[in-house]
Protein backbone atom coordinates (compact mmCIF):
# COMPACT_ATOMS: atom_id res chain seq x y z
CA UNK A 1 0.00 0.00 0.00
CA UNK A 2 2.53 2.59 1.17
CA UNK A 3 6.16 2.34 2.22
CA UNK A 4 5.46 2.00 5.96
CA UNK A 5 2.93 -0.79 5.48
CA UNK A 6 3.54 -4.50 4.93
CA UNK A 7 1.09 -6.72 3.06
CA UNK A 8 0.00 -9.58 5.35
CA UNK A 9 -2.71 -12.01 4.18
CA UNK A 10 -4.42 -13.70 7.13
CA UNK A 11 -5.85 -17.20 6.85
CA UNK A 12 -8.98 -17.57 8.97
CA UNK A 13 -9.90 -21.04 7.78
CA UNK A 14 -12.98 -19.91 5.88
CA UNK A 15 -11.31 -17.04 4.02
CA UNK A 16 -7.90 -15.52 3.45
CA UNK A 17 -8.20 -11.84 4.31
CA UNK A 18 -5.96 -9.14 2.85
CA UNK A 19 -4.39 -6.70 5.30
CA UNK A 20 -1.72 -4.03 5.12
CA UNK A 21 -0.02 -3.44 8.46
CA UNK A 22 2.22 -0.87 10.11
CA UNK A 23 3.12 -2.23 13.57
CA UNK A 24 6.01 -0.46 15.31
CA UNK A 25 4.97 -0.75 18.98
CA UNK A 26 3.82 -4.25 19.83
CA UNK A 27 2.42 -3.26 23.23
CA UNK A 28 0.25 -0.25 22.40
CA UNK A 29 -3.18 0.35 20.91
CA UNK A 30 -3.89 -0.75 17.33
CA UNK A 31 -6.06 1.20 14.88
CA UNK A 32 -7.80 -1.22 12.51
CA UNK A 33 -9.55 0.22 9.44
CA UNK A 34 -12.34 -1.97 8.02
CA UNK A 35 -13.17 -1.56 4.32
CA UNK A 36 -16.67 -0.96 2.97
CA UNK A 37 -18.64 -3.22 0.64
CA UNK A 38 -16.33 -2.39 -2.26
CA UNK A 39 -17.35 -3.05 -5.87
CA UNK A 40 -20.07 -5.51 -4.88
CA UNK A 41 -22.54 -4.26 -7.51
CA UNK A 42 -22.13 -2.57 -10.87
CA UNK A 43 -23.87 0.62 -11.98
CA UNK A 44 -27.01 -1.33 -12.91
CA UNK A 45 -27.27 -2.95 -9.49
CA UNK A 46 -26.09 -6.36 -10.69
CA UNK A 47 -23.65 -8.28 -8.45
CA UNK A 48 -20.08 -8.23 -9.73
CA UNK A 49 -17.66 -11.13 -9.93
CA UNK A 50 -15.07 -9.34 -7.80
CA UNK A 51 -15.93 -7.04 -4.86
CA UNK A 52 -12.44 -5.52 -4.55
CA UNK A 53 -12.99 -1.77 -4.01
CA UNK A 54 -12.15 0.63 -6.82
CA UNK A 55 -11.86 3.50 -4.35
CA UNK A 56 -8.71 3.89 -2.24
CA UNK A 57 -10.49 6.07 0.33
CA UNK A 58 -9.99 3.78 3.34
CA UNK A 59 -6.48 2.77 2.33
CA UNK A 60 -5.48 6.42 2.08
CA UNK A 61 -7.17 7.21 5.40
CA UNK A 62 -5.26 4.40 7.11
CA UNK A 63 -2.01 5.53 5.48
CA UNK A 64 -2.53 9.07 6.82
CA UNK A 65 -2.82 7.80 10.42
CA UNK A 66 0.43 8.65 12.22
CA UNK A 67 -0.23 6.28 15.13
CA UNK A 68 2.53 3.63 15.47
CA UNK A 69 0.14 0.68 14.96
CA UNK A 70 -2.24 0.91 12.00
CA UNK A 71 -3.87 -1.86 9.97
CA UNK A 72 -6.04 -1.65 6.86
CA UNK A 73 -8.24 -4.74 6.58
CA UNK A 74 -10.18 -5.71 3.48
CA UNK A 75 -13.37 -7.72 3.58
CA UNK A 76 -13.51 -11.40 2.62
CA UNK A 77 -13.13 -11.92 -1.16
CA UNK A 78 -11.68 -8.44 -1.69
CA UNK A 79 -8.16 -8.51 -3.19
CA UNK A 80 -8.02 -12.27 -2.46
CA UNK A 81 -10.64 -14.56 -4.00
CA UNK A 82 -10.58 -17.49 -1.57
CA UNK A 83 -11.74 -20.86 -2.87
CA UNK A 84 -14.80 -20.65 -0.57
CA UNK A 85 -15.92 -17.26 -1.92
CA UNK A 86 -19.36 -17.04 -3.51
CA UNK A 87 -21.37 -14.02 -4.68
CA UNK A 88 -23.49 -14.38 -1.54
CA UNK A 89 -20.47 -13.34 0.55
CA UNK A 90 -20.57 -9.79 -0.84
CA UNK A 91 -24.32 -9.51 -1.44
CA UNK A 92 -27.12 -10.96 0.72
CA UNK A 93 -24.70 -12.65 3.12
CA UNK A 94 -22.16 -9.84 3.43
CA UNK A 95 -22.82 -9.64 7.19
CA UNK A 96 -23.35 -13.36 7.79
CA UNK A 97 -22.02 -15.18 10.83
CA UNK A 98 -19.19 -16.79 8.86
CA UNK A 99 -18.10 -13.36 7.58
CA UNK A 100 -18.18 -11.83 11.06
CA UNK A 101 -16.39 -14.84 12.56
CA UNK A 102 -13.65 -14.67 9.91
CA UNK A 103 -13.12 -10.93 10.34
CA UNK A 104 -13.08 -11.34 14.12
CA UNK A 105 -10.52 -14.13 13.86
CA UNK A 106 -8.31 -11.91 11.69
CA UNK A 107 -8.53 -9.07 14.23
CA UNK A 108 -7.72 -11.52 17.01
CA UNK A 109 -4.61 -12.70 15.16
CA UNK A 110 -3.46 -9.13 14.57
CA UNK A 111 -4.11 -7.60 17.97
CA UNK A 112 -4.11 -10.39 20.55
CA UNK A 113 -4.90 -8.66 23.84
CA UNK A 114 -3.74 -5.21 22.72
CA UNK A 115 -6.29 -2.39 22.96
CA UNK A 116 -8.09 -1.85 19.65
CA UNK A 117 -9.80 1.03 17.91
CA UNK A 118 -12.07 -0.25 15.12
CA UNK A 119 -12.78 2.17 12.26
CA UNK A 120 -15.47 0.97 9.85
CA UNK A 121 -16.50 2.61 6.58
CA UNK A 122 -19.98 2.16 5.06
CA UNK A 123 -20.77 -1.58 5.32
CA UNK A 124 -17.53 -1.93 7.29
CA UNK A 125 -19.30 -0.06 10.09
CA UNK A 126 -21.79 -2.92 10.33
CA UNK A 127 -18.96 -5.46 10.23
CA UNK A 128 -17.05 -3.71 13.03
CA UNK A 129 -20.19 -3.23 15.15
CA UNK A 130 -21.12 -6.90 14.84
CA UNK A 131 -17.56 -7.91 15.74
CA UNK A 132 -17.80 -5.83 18.92
CA UNK A 133 -21.26 -7.14 19.74
CA UNK A 134 -20.38 -10.81 19.26
CA UNK A 135 -16.81 -11.08 20.58
CA UNK A 136 -16.30 -10.10 24.19
CA UNK A 137 -12.70 -11.31 24.07
CA UNK A 138 -11.65 -8.62 21.59
CA UNK A 139 -10.18 -5.72 23.53
CA UNK A 140 -12.00 -3.01 21.56
CA UNK A 141 -11.80 0.29 23.44
CA UNK A 142 -13.25 2.64 20.83
CA UNK A 143 -15.41 2.43 17.72
CA UNK A 144 -15.45 4.91 14.84
CA UNK A 145 -17.78 4.72 11.86
CA UNK A 146 -17.63 6.71 8.62
CA UNK A 147 -20.79 6.93 6.48
CA UNK A 148 -21.79 3.79 8.32
CA UNK A 149 -24.65 1.39 7.69
CA UNK A 150 -25.77 0.60 11.26
CA UNK A 151 -29.01 -1.27 10.57
CA UNK A 152 -29.26 -2.94 7.19
CA UNK A 153 -32.97 -3.77 7.57
CA UNK A 154 -33.80 -0.06 7.80
CA UNK A 155 -31.34 0.72 5.01
CA UNK A 156 -32.71 -1.76 2.46
CA UNK A 157 -36.30 -0.83 3.34
CA UNK A 158 -35.52 2.87 2.80
CA UNK A 159 -34.35 2.20 -0.76
CA UNK A 160 -36.83 -0.59 -1.50
CA UNK A 161 -34.00 -3.10 -1.94
CA UNK A 162 -34.11 -6.82 -1.22
CA UNK A 163 -33.56 -7.78 2.40
CA UNK A 164 -30.17 -9.15 3.40
CA UNK A 165 -31.77 -12.30 4.74
CA UNK A 166 -28.51 -14.22 5.16
CA UNK A 167 -26.92 -11.48 7.24
CA UNK A 168 -26.78 -10.63 10.93
CA UNK A 169 -27.95 -7.14 11.94
CA UNK A 170 -27.29 -4.50 14.59
CA UNK A 171 -30.62 -3.77 16.22
CA UNK A 172 -28.95 -1.64 18.87
CA UNK A 173 -25.49 -0.14 19.01
CA UNK A 174 -22.82 -1.72 21.21
CA UNK A 175 -22.29 -0.07 24.58
CA UNK A 176 -18.81 1.22 23.90
CA UNK A 177 -17.10 4.58 23.40
CA UNK A 178 -18.07 5.53 19.84
CA UNK A 179 -18.03 8.31 17.27
CA UNK A 180 -19.93 8.42 13.97
CA UNK A 181 -18.86 10.58 11.02
CA UNK A 182 -21.80 11.46 8.77
CA UNK A 183 -21.49 12.95 5.27
CA UNK A 184 -23.78 15.96 4.89
CA UNK A 185 -24.63 15.02 1.29
CA UNK A 186 -24.64 11.23 1.60
CA UNK A 187 -27.02 9.70 -0.94
CA UNK A 188 -26.04 6.13 -0.02
CA UNK A 189 -26.52 6.33 3.76
CA UNK A 190 -28.87 9.31 4.25
CA UNK A 191 -28.56 11.60 7.26
CA UNK A 192 -32.09 10.72 8.43
CA UNK A 193 -31.11 7.06 8.86
CA UNK A 194 -27.84 7.91 10.60
CA UNK A 195 -29.72 10.17 13.01
CA UNK A 196 -32.27 7.44 13.72
CA UNK A 197 -29.60 4.81 14.40
CA UNK A 198 -27.50 7.00 16.69
CA UNK A 199 -30.40 8.95 18.20
CA UNK A 200 -28.36 12.00 17.28
CA UNK A 201 -25.66 11.04 19.76
CA UNK A 202 -21.88 10.92 19.15
CA UNK A 203 -22.30 12.25 15.61
CA UNK A 204 -20.00 14.51 13.61
CA UNK A 205 -21.58 15.82 10.40
CA UNK A 206 -18.91 16.62 7.82
CA UNK A 207 -20.02 19.61 5.68
CA UNK A 208 -20.12 19.17 1.89
CA UNK A 209 -19.01 15.53 2.18
CA UNK A 210 -20.58 12.73 0.15
CA UNK A 211 -20.51 8.99 0.74
CA UNK A 212 -17.21 8.42 -1.03
CA UNK A 213 -15.64 11.85 -0.58
CA UNK A 214 -14.89 13.21 2.88
CA UNK A 215 -12.06 15.44 1.73
CA UNK A 216 -9.10 15.47 4.10
CA UNK A 217 -10.86 13.77 6.98
CA UNK A 218 -9.10 13.99 10.33
CA UNK A 219 -10.35 11.41 12.82
CA UNK A 220 -10.59 12.21 16.51
CA UNK A 221 -9.16 9.40 18.65
CA UNK A 222 -9.38 11.33 21.92
CA UNK A 223 -13.16 11.21 22.41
Amino acid sequence: MYDDFVYVPINTGEFEIATWQKITDTESEIHIYIEGDGHAFNGRGIPTNNPTPHSAFMRKLAASDEWPNVVYMARPCQFIMSRTCTVTDWTTGRFSKKIIDSMSDAVRKIAGQNPIVLIGYSGGAMISGLMIQNNNDLNVQKWITIAGVLNHADWTQYFGDAKLEQSMNLYQLPEISQLHYIAENDAVVPYSLSYKWTNGQNMIVVPNASHGDFGKLQLNFEY
